[in-house]
This record gives structure tokens, C-alpha cells and sequence, in this order.
């Protein structure tokens, strides 16, 4: 795994789906969308708010299967729609933030997402990471294959 100059982890996570790279970004910073999809499997998103512009903050609420509720939050660093997205990721309970950037990469019909999260204290929390993530995207995945229904738009 590669380590960031501050000697932490560097996680990345690709994954090629059936997408345009705009229709992925909406699903990614559109809360009512993000609460359909996010969230490794079992957790359950129960809330999310992004405030989408530099210097702009989000919330999502994370509720594990025991029923308790853990949010992650951050600041935006970078918004290029539908390119790119760069933010700060901290939980509740963390004491330092790490670091995200999502980029959207158009491949044919089709959008490479790459995922890489930075700062990450130690190999368990990067093994978890990787978990959530690969679910993520699994979910993302799921839910832009389906057909938009007018109480989704």
C-alpha cells in the first residue's frame, strides 16, 4: 500500500460503472440519491447534507446493524463537476480528519470512479476503508442501473 509524505495510508479503490460521469456525480452529492446508495453492507444511510461548493461542509449518517448511528463529516476542498470531488472525511469519534478525492473518469459509455483516501492511521482502518468503499461503489453501481421514477427526480 503506498504511503502519503506525512508517512500515513493511501487507499485506492477503482471501479468502472455503467454511467455517465455526470449522472455518477448527481448520485454522489445529491442527498436524497447519496442516502439510496451509501454505506457498506448492513449500514444503513439514514441522513445526509451537502452544502456543494468549496469550503462547503456534508454529514452522513451512517446506521449499523446494532442500531447505533455513526456520522462522518467533512469540508470540500475541490468541486469540478462532474470530474472531480476533493474533501476532508472524519468521523464523530476521530480526532484527525483524512483525506478524500473522487474522480470520475469517462470511459466509453462507461465512468471509471477512483477513490483514494488518504491519511489513514493504521492498516485495520485502511482495512475497513477498503471494505466500505468496495460496498459503496457495489451500491452505486446498483442504484444507477436502475430507471429514474419521478419521485426520485
Amino acid at each position: 500500500m503506498p504511503k502519503s509524505a506525512d508517512h500515513s495510508l493511501v487507499l485506492i479503490v477503482r471501479r468502472t460503472i455503467a454511467a455517465s460521469p455526470q449522472r455518477l456525480f448527481e448520485a454522489w452529492t445529491q442527498p436524497l440519491e447519496l442516502q439510496c446508495w451509501w454505506g457498506p453492507k448492513g449500514v444503513v444511510c439514514t441522513a445526509a447534507e451537502v452544502d456543494l461548493r468549496v469550503g462547503g461542509h456534508y454529514r452522513i449518517a451512517n446506521r449499523f446493524p446494532d442500531g447505533a448511528t455513526v456520522w462522518i463529516s467533512g469540508e470540500f476542498f475541490r468541486v469540478e463537476p462532474p470530474r472531480e470531488l476533493v474533501y476532508s472525511w472524519r468521523l464523530e469519534s476521530a480526532e484527525s480528519a483524512e483525506r478524500v478525492t473522487v474522480r470520475f473518469e469517462p470511459r466509453g459509455e462507461q465512468t471509471e470512479v477512483i477513490v483514494t483516501h488518504e491519511r489513514i492511521r493504521d492498516d485495520r482502518s485502511r482495512d475497513r476503508h477498503q471494505r466500505g468503499w468496495d460496498d459503496c461503489l457495489s451500491g452505486l453501481a446498483v442504484f444507477v442501473s436502475r430507471p429514474i421514477t419521478p419521485n426520485q427526480a
